[in-house]
């Protein structure tokens, strides 16, 4: 019973984790939504856009691209690793 207890506590601790990651997550996205947004406004007031501000967007938009992969990797690695330490202490209290 007592075991029991104890590793639903742990269960808890690990999903409380995972919604942390998941909530960082959601705003890191929301931010660059408002900012793709903010961008794809300035597009539609500036449509003559001169070809080196056009080649300056398109770089800003890959590193965005680039920077929400980072992101996206870091929580399947956070979330991969709380699962491995999960069935590791399964193992450990059988």
């Amino acid at each position: 019973m007592l075991s029991r207890l104890q590793e639903l506590r742990k269960e808890e601790e690990t999903l409380l984790r995972v919604k942390a990651a998941l909530h960082d997550q959601l705003t890191r996205l929301k931010v660059e939504e408002l900012a793709l947004q903010s961008m794809i406004r300035s597009r539609e007031e500036d449509a003559a856009v001169p070809a080196a501000a056009a080649a300056e967007s398109q770089e800003t938009l890959g590193q965005m691209d680039n920077e929400a992969a980072i992101n996206q990797t870091e929580l399947q690695l956070s979330l991969q690793d709380h699962e491995e330490e999960e069935e590791e202490e399964e193992e450990s209290d059988s």
